[in-house]
């Protein structure tokens, strides 16, 4: 291999692998510790900053400022990058889409035998939209990670799903991303309290000069699944025959609280606006439980069981 070939592959190393001693360097090139240094001198030469700390716990790392090298994938790898980008952003085969325009670039980049297949299949393929995906505006979103980053406080103006509208100010805690949604959690001023609102129904963010600090014991995906639990319009309870340790195995945050009421028995105290989606999230459940509290889950336990009962019996000739 010609030295401007392993001075390429040691850049890739110390990109890998920031803090890297010239020992560890050498041993990954397979060369000895003085031509590994002497790699790092050219590709300082070149004017790549190329960052050094001694001691024993120094290593070479590259500085800031350094251009992203030319993109490396093998076809198998470019295929997999846009069916990945195809199945979770279905307008990505659209160059006129903020993705898709990505996308393309990347293609552009890519050696035209890497990039044939790939290509192919973007052009070609025709994704069926996900219905329940709600993608919000890019450049929302991006004011609301910079803000997030930048620990300001924002104004936010929001619509409801009703089409209600409102202005209030928020600490953006976290952007979450669940299952095809977007959920910006946060401490509503206005309310006083925890809140999670759709990314894609904000339709306005400025950033004010109030900073905030994030709870240092914040979880954001629990707090997010806790949060989807409850404040619905049907409440739910039941009791569940079997050890917390157990349910809590098989319950989603999102079906509501669990706690237990002695070492055989689990309560989970929940809401939902489809008590018929909650009742088919129960018959899932691996042990015998019982609603005992909400009329509307109660009638569609009922009816869930009967329809599945009815299933059972042979046709009538």
């Amino acid at each position: 291999m010609n030295p401007t070939a392993r001075a390429l592959i040691a850049l890739e190393v110390l990109q890998g692998s920031p803090g890297i001693s010239a020992e560890q360097l050498a041993g990954k090139l397979g060369v000895s510790d003085r031509a590994a240094r002497r790699y790092v001198a050219t590709l300082r030469e070149a004017g790549i900053p190329i960052e050094s700390v001694r001691g024993p716990y120094g290593g070479y790392r590259v500085g800031r400022g350094l251009r992203l090298p030319p993109l490396v994938f093998t076809a198998t790898e470019a295929l997999g990058l846009v069916m990945a980008v195809l199945d979770g952003h279905h307008d990505a085969g659209d160059p006129t889409d903020p993705v898709g325009s990505a996308l393309g670039t990347i293609m552009r980049a890519l050696p035209a035998p890497v990039a044939a297949q790939a290509e192919a299949v973007r052009r070609s393929t025709a994704p069926a939209v996900d219905r329940s995906a709600a993608r919000p505006d890019p450049a929302t979103t991006s004011a609301l990670v910079q803000a997030r980053s930048e620990h300001r406080r924002v104004r936010i103006r929001y619509c409801s799903e009703a089409g209600k509208e409102w202005v209030t100010e928020v600490d953006p805690w976290a952007v979450v991303v669940r299952h095809g949604r977007w959920y910006l959690l946060c401490h509503s001023h206005s309310a006083d309290a925890r809140r999670a609102y759709r990314v894609d129904r904000v339709r306005e963010v400025q950033a004010l000069e109030q900073t905030f600090a994030v709870p240092a014991d914040l979880d954001p995906v629990a707090e997010l699944e806790e949060h989807l639990a409850v404040g619905w319009e049907y409440s739910c309870e039941v009791l569940v025959d079997a050890p917390l340790e157990r349910v809590a195995r098989c319950v989603p945050r999102t079906l509501g609280r669990l706690e237990p009421v002695d070492e055989a028995t689990t309560r989970l105290v929940g809401s939902t606006n489809n008590p018929y989606w909650y009742a088919e999230e129960l018959a899932a459940l691996p042990a015998p439980f019982r609603v005992v509290g909400g009329p509307e889950l109660r009638h569609t336990t009922r009816a869930l069981g009967e329809r599945l009962l009815a299933a059972t019996e042979p046709p009538v000739s």
